[in-house]
């Protein structure tokens, strides 16, 4: 099987002005047509460092996909970076500035002298042209290795991965099967609970299985390799059902599913609606529920951070004045240490009210809280029948 590594290119990325979209996107699409990926690197707009890279990368991998630096300034050095990397020169390409010109007419503009930098390509490279940009794409063969060269503009680069890139490595790697992903998401217990109950299943070779933990939430990625879609269906089915079996509530969805739309799923299937009540912290509840078709009626921000009792109290106060079924209230109190996170439930059947101490990063506290409201939301059966789980 081919492995790869992507190489992007922009002293932006390194600065942080600009983040790097491509290089997910490349990564999807080799997955896709089973090419493991083992390294993404970036680098700034230095001829001397790309060139580097490259022949690093050359060292370990079958395929080397860069990004940016093809376009037609002096700080675009890909293009002679390459030629450098395989101690070659560049070469002017007639067909290719004819391209270029061609593109320029369609908009009735003229090309400038430094545009036609890019109809420069290393000696010997297999040209591609951009149908979609003015920046043409190339390919240099080292023996059984490819170094594949993308416009930095993700709509140019997405293109030519498609449609010149993907048909070119199947063919060139005789690439057969694929590789298909999973992502279960789960709520409700950190990494190191999770890891404690699914360790052998991450030492599984294929399918792979590996934790991704962010705040108030932990992601389990299944990786399949497979002759067809099928196959690999088949084989993610099993680990995920044992993977489902030994987490049980924790998970509460997979893929693209959000937590906020099944806590609102939770709340329809009971005919209930919702008002949130919060206090020191972002907006970012109200943004996830207002983005999800459901039962939530709306939101009170309040001004000073109130003690659990007075946020029990503005809650059931503001689910009477909306009209809605559900309360639910989150504050957070700040401490030198920890943050103190208190929620609560206002409900037809009760409330409730719980204490969530949190001691990571002070940014994510935020976060952290609306996640562990949701899950409160999600599983509200289980806390108005059991209390705490």
């Amino acid at each position: 099987m081919a492995n790869a590594e992507i190489i992007t290119i922009g002293t932006e990325i390194l600065l942080g002005e600009l983040i790097d979209t491509n290089a997910r996107t490349i990564a999807r699409c080799l997955r896709d047509i089973s090419v493991d990926i083992y390294r993404k690197t970036s680098v700034g707009d230095n001829e001397a460092r790309i060139a580097q890279a490259i022949q690093q990368a050359l060292e370990r991998s079958d395929i080397i996909i860069t990004t940016g630096g093809l376009g037609p300034t002096i700080d675009d050095p890909t293009r002679e970076a390459v030629a450098r990397a395989v101690g070659a020169k560049t070469e002017f390409r007639p067909e290719l500035w004819e391209q270029i010109q061609a593109r320029f007419r369609r908009f009735n503009r003229l090309p400038t002298e430094n545009n036609k930098r890019q109809a420069y390509v290393p000696q010997g490279a297999l040209a591609i042209e951009n149908p979609v940009g003015t920046a043409p794409a190339f390919i240099v063969e080292v023996g059984h290795r490819s170094i594949i060269s993308l416009p930095g503009v993700p709509r140019e680069m997405e293109f030519l991965l498609e449609n010149q890139v993907v048909p070119y490595l199947r063919q060139r790697y005789k690439l057969q099967g694929l590789i298909k992903a999973r992502i279960l998401h789960t709520a409700g217990a950190g990494e190191s609970q999770i890891d404690d109950l699914i360790s052998d299943l991450e030492l599984l070779s294929n399918p792979t299985v590996g934790l991704a933990a962010h705040s108030g939430q932990v992601d389990i990625r299944i990786t399949a390799k497979a002759e067809s879609e099928e196959q690999a269906d088949r084989m993610i089915a099993e680990v995920e059902e044992t993977v489902r079996q030994r987490l049980g509530h924790w998970v509460y969805g997979s893929d693209q599913e959000t937590l906020e739309e099944i806590a609102l799923q939770a709340l329809e299937e009971k005919g209930w609606s919702l008002a949130v009540v919060i206090s020191s912290m972002t907006g970012e509840l109200v943004k996830r529920l207002s983005e999800v078709q459901g039962p939530f009626l709306g939101a009170e921000v309040l001004t000073e951070t109130p003690d659990p009792q007075e946020l029990l109290a503005a809650t059931r106060r503001y689910r009477e004045r909306s009209g809605a079924d559900v309360g639910l209230g989150i504050t957070i109190h700040a401490g030198s240490e920890k943050q103190d996170i208190h929620l609560a439930l206002v409900t037809p059947e009760g409330d409730r009210q719980f204490h969530r101490p949190y001691g990571g990063p002070p940014k994510y506290a935020a976060r952290w809280a609306v996640n562990n409201g949701l899950d409160l939301i999600r599983k509200i059966d289980v806390y108005l029948r059991e209390g705490e789980k």
